[in-house]
């Protein structure tokens, strides 16, 4: 046996604290809510934000801008990198990207855009091409297929207008 096994038997048996039960056990008489006030009495809860009065953290801390709780989350990726990840006559796809540690996190819709130079035959699946990337692809001799995704919110509005004609 060794001394750090003791000290770990005692800790885990330890006696919960027995409340109003004499001034002998330090904590009888108001059991050790204090004197008055809201707390002292039963049935006291609090939001757990609750300051006591102080103006809150959530209203101190100043806020600006604009936050789209809507808005979906765009990873994007260009075709100069693209280039350097795979080889001639790779299949580009959200899976693929992940496989080689690009596409990361939480993500809505997988945009490729046009930055870099594109010299390797590609067939690249994504929600959304920027122009210049869908031509450099095709330049090289690629195929740039647009997969159904969530709609964007300019999608959204414009077929809404639509419908309302």
């Amino acid at each position: 046996m060794n001394i750090h096994d003791v000290d770990m038997a005692v800790k885990a048996k330890r006696r919960r604290r027995r409340i109003g039960r004499g001034p002998g056990s330090g904590s009888g008489k108001t059991s050790g809510r204090g004197h008055k006030g809201q707390r002292s009495r039963s049935g006291a809860s609090f939001r757990a934000t609750f300051e006591g009065g102080q103006m809150p953290l959530v209203r101190r801390v100043p806020k600006r801008g604009f936050n789209n709780r809507w808005g979906l989350t765009v990873y994007s990726i260009n075709v100069g990198q693209l280039d350097a990840l795979f080889s001639d006559g790779d299949e580009v796809n959200v899976e693929t990207l992940r496989e080689k540690n690009r596409a990361k996190g939480r993500f809505d819709v997988l945009k490729i855009l046009g930055d870099g130079e594109l010299t390797k035959k590609l067939k690249v699946s994504a929600h959304r091409f920027s122009n210049s990337a869908s031509e450099k692809i095709a330049k090289a001799g690629g195929e740039a297929v647009v997969v159904a995704g969530k709609p964007s919110a300019a999608a959204t509005r414009d077929a809404a207008a639509e419908v309302e004609k």
